[in-house]
């Protein structure tokens, strides 16, 4: 019966609630044969990537059971249709919303600061704390609970600039490229490429609590890149032609991220590996990790159909909104031109565990 409410309570929030900063979610009920390309899909495929994700997201009792069935299925197709229903998620103004890209990077470094390789990864400081989520300490919550102890008070944590005036951080190791290390803030893992060839993976450790602010905001406001031309290519073109602007533009984006070396390539929030073009980052408010999720948008060079069945594995300080994602291109050249350009427009439809 426990498990029943709260399915029933799941599937309540996704036809309607509002929760914090007037973020309305509604959902309307689809069938799977009126979602353009669901068929098509390679379903065995996003049916293996839900199989990695029930490894953390089973932890969520609404996806025991479900978790649990799919051990017996090697038909995605199936399986999905069976056990779940979907249902195409919209906010008041529009069915449609932002679908970005992101991917992993490969960076160049040292496990030793030279005047080549002198931007640091820090580890996540000792003095870095993370407040309980009570009453007693809500004038933190706009800062993720994340504080620091000074002269005895608990202070919100550093801002980015502080923090890259502090000599007292332990470095990971350090890179050759400060454009580079600020966008793997922004990917939240990624590789590095030391002088002897060998490669570390960088993985997420901790976050300063401070809100992510995108620098390209700045730029276009300031008229220095175009609203349509705006990306990761050309915020880029941008630094690398006014190099004397870099750090006052960097610092806009209070937000600092702390890393840690991994055994594993990209991470997501939810734990688990990665997987090209079958992962993407949420608004967790939304839509809850683990939850497979239909995508339909466009290639941004190819402008070619994308719609496939994707799993809900990660989240991003600049994912917010109810139709809202980030899509995972992997690893390389070719993943990091794709992500630098996805600005398009989608449709996001939420596969909903049936009561059962």
């Amino acid at each position: 019966m426990k498990y029943i409410l709260f399915i029933s309570f799941f599937i309540l929030f996704f036809t309607g609630c509002s929760v914090k900063e007037k973020l309305v979610v509604k959902t309307k009920a689809v069938e799977f044969s009126k979602i353009d390309g669901f068929y098509e899909d390679d379903l065995n495929k996003a049916l293996e990537v839900f199989k990695k994700a029930c490894l953390k997201s089973s932890k969520k009792e609404f996806f025991t059971k479900v978790c649990s069935e799919s051990k017996k299925y090697n038909d995605g197709r199936v399986f999905f249709t069976k056990y779940f229903e979907p249902k195409l998620l919209y906010s008041p103004n529009s069915d449609e919303g932002l679908i970005t890209g992101y991917y992993e990077p490969l960076l160049k470094g040292s496990l030793i600061k030279t005047e080549k390789y002198k931007y640091p990864i820090y580890k996540a400081p000792e003095d870095l704390i993370t407040l309980e989520k009570n009453t007693k300490y809500l004038d933190f919550k706009e800062y993720k609970y994340r504080a620091k102890i000074s002269d005895g008070n608990i202070v919100p944590y550093d801002t980015r600039k502080q923090i890259e005036q502090r000599d007292d951080l332990e470095a990971i190791c350090y890179v050759d490229d400060d454009i580079d290390l600020f966008f793997l803030h922004i990917q939240g893992s990624g590789r590095v490429e030391l002088q002897n060839g060998e490669i570390l993976n960088i993985g997420y450790s901790n976050q300063n609590g401070r809100k992510y602010f995108p620098i390209g905001k700045v730029l276009v406001q300031e008229n220095f890149v175009s609203k349509d031309e705006i990306s990761m290519q050309t915020i880029r073109e941008f630094l690398e032609e006014n190099p004397h602007k870099k750090q006052e533009i960097f610092n806009k984006n209070d937000s600092y991220v702390f890393f840690r070396k991994s055994t594993k390539t990209a991470t997501g929030s939810l734990g688990v590996p990665l997987v090209p073009k079958r992962n993407i980052a949420v608004d967790n408010r939304v839509i809850p990790l683990g939850l497979p999720v239909f995508i339909d948008t466009k290639n941004p060079i190819t402008n070619e159909d994308i719609e496939k069945l994707v799993i809900a594995a990660d989240t991003g300080g600049a994912i917010k909104g109810v139709v809202r994602a980030d899509y995972f291109f992997g690893y390389g050249d070719k993943a990091s031109e794709l992500a630098g350009k996805m600005k398009e427009n989608g449709k996001l439809y939420v596969l909903i565990p049936k009561v059962f």
